[in-house]
């Protein structure tokens, strides 16, 4: 049974026939959701010109729910350090944390955030990719710039996100906790949970490898809905499988009327069945086999749905069943 701190990862899902606002209104109502079913934190992904996903700045979500909260952890997963000034990250997160002692956290990612090559050039003034080389010092400097320079009391707690085995070579270097996204490249997670504890190095940040898996979950009463409540996320899966960044956030109904070619179906539920999609007991003993084979400190669920009653659900009902269980 899972014994390690369960948390979320909101990505600020812009529904069809919504306006981006209502996905803002929801945010705060998320966060309250899940402080009073005992979620350990909650993070916020760095999204730009996506129809599906707002684009809204995790530094903003986060002051924004730290003050609708009391005590749920909160910070981005993750602020992509090529398009931010190094600088500037740590006096926004060190400024959150002298404002909300404890409860912030600062994941690091690399990715642009974007599939548009002209969205990602312009976050980034014209430039390239970063590389290796560069992405290493943007890390060092944020650490570097949190302790000399903007250090107000309790620092943000620092977390590198990574789904190579590359990132976790950094992480492990650095001697920083490493956030796996399971629910990008889920054939990359066993190696990325290896690479990572067999190099580590003890730093300030972390005495010891932490590991927080991140897994895409969404748990219903019956797993004909669980199947309904993801329906949007897989019509938005299966324009990207094509190249297409554009796809709206649409409907279940719509997403039930949608018609997937064999080859995108076979994809789509060969990704599923490495996720976390059903009832309760279907859901719960998946994240614990992941726990099991990754050894994790920590599940970070991130639930894609329609609609903010089933997304507070879903986790309403693996608590409450892990809850049952305990007990039991």
């Amino acid at each position: 049974m899972i014994e390690i701190p369960l948390s979320a990862l909101e990505v600020a899902m812009v529904q069809a026939g919504a306006r981006a606002v209502d996905t803002l209104r929801d945010t705060a109502a998320f966060a309250q959701g899940l402080e009073r079913l005992g979620y350990h934190r909650i993070w916020y992904a760095e999204h730009h010109h996506s129809p599906a996903i707002g684009a809204f700045p995790p530094v903003v979500l986060t002051a924004h729910s730290a003050a609708s909260t009391s005590s749920i952890r909160l910070g981005s997963g993750g602020v992509l350090a090529p398009n931010h000034a190094p600088i500037t990250l740590a006096e926004q997160f060190g400024t959150l944390a002298a404002l909300h002692p404890d409860r912030i956290d600062l994941g690091i990612g690399r990715g642009p955030g974007t599939f548009d090559e002209a969205t990602a050039r312009a976050l980034r003034r014209g430039a390239g990719p970063a590389t290796d080389a560069e992405y290493r010092d943007d890390i060092v400097a944020i650490l570097s710039f949190l302790v000399d320079e903007v250090a107000l009391g309790p620092l943000p707690e620092p977390w590198l996100l990574a789904s190579s085995t590359a990132g976790a070579a950094l992480a492990a270097e650095l001697g920083l906790p490493i956030a796996v996204a399971h629910h990008i490249r889920p054939d990359n997670t066993l190696a990325v949970a290896e690479r990572y504890r067999a190099a580590f190095t003890p730093s300030r940040w972390c005495e010891q490898p932490r590991v927080l898996l991140c897994v895409e979950a969404v748990c219903a009463e019956t797993e004909e809905e669980a199947a309904w409540q993801r329906g949007p996320m897989e019509v938005v899966k299966a324009g990207l499988l094509k190249g297409r960044s554009e796809i709206p956030f649409p409907t279940p109904a719509d997403a039930a009327a949608h018609p997937f070619t064999p080859e995108e179906r076979q994809a789509l539920d060969g990704f599923r069945a490495q996720q976390a999609v059903g009832t309760p007991k279907t859901v719960v003993h998946r994240l614990t086999e992941l726990a099991g084979e990754t050894g994790a400190d920590e599940l970070m669920l991130t639930t894609p749905v329609y609609d903010l009653k089933d997304r507070i659900r879903s986790y309403e009902l693996i608590k409450r069943y892990i809850g049952a269980t305990t007990t039991a």
